[in-house]
């Protein structure tokens, strides 16, 4: 008699249950391939096929705990709150899934989806033993918008808004999907803090050793739930596919899908830097046209990096300018070569007038190879008239400046080392910044990268995940300010006695 293994839910999770006979069960199918069963009219990208395989190990409890964070509009819900819950109760239909949203009424609207996902003939076919009440029968049976029970199993799906009650259900699989409505609400002190009560007090207390649980949202604010739970409880970035087999069971993994991919590649997301997440439906272009609108909202929402305004080190406030002043005194350039493949390069070329005032003419501020930037910058010190360039020397800042050198023989490149703390002078010297440097107008159009960089820059310095900009804006203004106190000094007369 030949016998099959199939996983059960976490109340029995270390039994196993075994179908013989004539009752063997087909092998499930992978996620990515149930989804295209019952939603046929899916189409996935390869971030989907991605996406839903970290799905699939959460499922199958290889996964406990998950955080997913994706853009607004790239099918994040429809993975994780609509097809998912189907696919696990097809595993094992004594599992109890509980959906939890913003609303109830968007709860129960993912709840009547997956209805009508469990009573579909391709779903049928893939799961005969999970069925649920059609009509009226069979009547001992529940069936509502809210509540749905498995007929002759334990299992059944919950739905519950923000702040509901669950008093006397137990949870194997709890699914938290857009906890804030917009941002109004994320922004909102009082609102963070009732639904992190109504977390620790409904959701934790519902749950077992055994429970899984996965939270899904676009990001809003540095204090949501996510964020309020990342300061709390270990989170570890899911970079590559060993990750699903060899995290802790106390740790939740980590999936971010950046709309511009801003992090280096990895097994999980393998896009260039600079790639658009769904090209054919959200492309480059559009989404830079979003981050100008707001770089600060485009961070957390589009990128799943947010900050909160109050703590920003410069904000929005930096100074524009039209045209350059008549009167300028010095052409010079400020590099930081990156410290690693992480890390940007940032070459400015500025102005400075007789007062002081330093006016930003042109920038390159990017990821690529050295062989690729030397010539971007030596470029760049030629069409703004750059007489001087400092280069730091650390990381490579040395070979670096001889090859911009040998490019652009009439500029003088110099490098040096800079040995102070990074934080220190950057915090130190913001006012300054901020007080003495100009950009051009329409700055944040010319370079989107560096204006959303140095805008959504934090005071708490190790929120910040770059420092390339704030550390070169931070450079220009002390070796002005040194200069100008330099020739103060070479200008003042020393009197003896006999002077008058």
């Amino acid at each position: 008699m030949s016998k099959k293994l199939l996983s059960t839910s976490a109340e029995h999770s270390s039994a196993e249950v075994f179908v013989t006979g004539d009752n063997l069960l087909p092998e499930p199918p992978s996620f990515a391939a149930f989804a295209q069963e019952v939603y046929p009219f899916l189409e996935l990208q390869p971030f989907h096929r991605a996406y839903y395989r970290v799905l699939e190990a959460f499922a199958r409890g290889r996964v406990r705990r998950l955080i997913v964070t994706m853009p607004p509009q790239h099918g994040k819900s429809v993975g994780a709150t609509t097809l998912l819950p189907a696919y696990v109760l097809g595993l094992d239909p004594d599992c109890r899934v509980a959906i939890a949203s913003y609303s109830g009424a968007l709860a129960s609207k993912f709840n009547r989806r997956v209805q009508r996902i469990l009573e579909s003939r391709e779903y049928e076919a893939l799961f005969p033993a999970t069925t649920i009440k059609k009509g009226a029968k069979p009547p001992s049976y529940i069936r509502t918008a809210d509540e749905v029970e498995i007929i002759g199993r334990r299992g059944g799906l919950l739905s519950v808004g923000r702040e509901g009650s669950l008093t006397g259900n137990r949870v194997d699989c709890f699914i938290l999907d857009d906890l804030y409505k917009d941002a109004l609400e994320a922004n909102s002190p009082l609102i963070r803090a009732n639904c992190w009560e109504w977390y620790t007090s409904v959701v934790r207390t519902r749950m077992h050793n055994a429970s899984r649980e996965l939270i899904v949202f676009t990001r809003w604010h540095e204090e949501d739930l996510i964020g309020t739970l990342s300061t709390r409880e270990p989170v570890t970035e899911l970079r590559d596919w060993s990750q699903l087999d060899t995290l802790a069971p106390d740790t939740w993994l980590h999936l971010n899908f950046e709309a511009i991919k801003s992090s280096p590649p990895s097994e999980v997301d393998p896009r260039p830097q600079g790639a658009a997440l769904w090209e054919e439906q959200h492309g480059v272009a559009l989404l830079q046209a979003k981050r100008r609108l707001d770089p600060l909202q485009f961070e957390a929402m589009y990128q799943g990096h947010p900050s909160s305004r109050e703590g920003l080190l410069y904000g929005s406030r930096f100074a524009e300018y039209d045209t350059l002043p008549r009167e300028i005194v010095r052409r010079a350039n400020y590099t930081d070569t990156a410290d690693s493949g992480d890390d940007y390069l940032c070459s400015i070329s500025y102005a400075v007038d007789a007062d002081g005032a330093i006016y930003v003419t042109d920038a390159v501020y990017t990821r690529e190879r050295m062989e690729i930037t030397e010539p971007l910058v030596a470029e760049m010190l030629v069409r703004s008239e750059t007489r001087q360039a400092a280069v730091e020397s650390n990381n490579g800042g040395r070979g670096f400046a001889r090859a911009v050198q040998a490019l652009v023989p009439d500029v003088r490149v110099e490098w040096f080392h800079q040995s102070a703390n990074k934080e220190a002078r950057i915090l130190s010297n913001a006012a300054t910044v901020q007080h003495l440097v100009r950009f051009p107008a329409g700055w944040h159009l010319r370079w989107p990268e560096l204006y959303a960089h140095l805008t959504t820059y934090r005071r708490q310095f190790r929120s910040n995940r770059w420092h390339d900009a704030a550390d070169v804006v931070t450079g220009i203004v002390e070796r002005e300010c040194a200069d100008r106190s330099r020739r103060r000094l070479r200008g003042l007369r020393i009197c003896g006695a006999k002077c008058v």
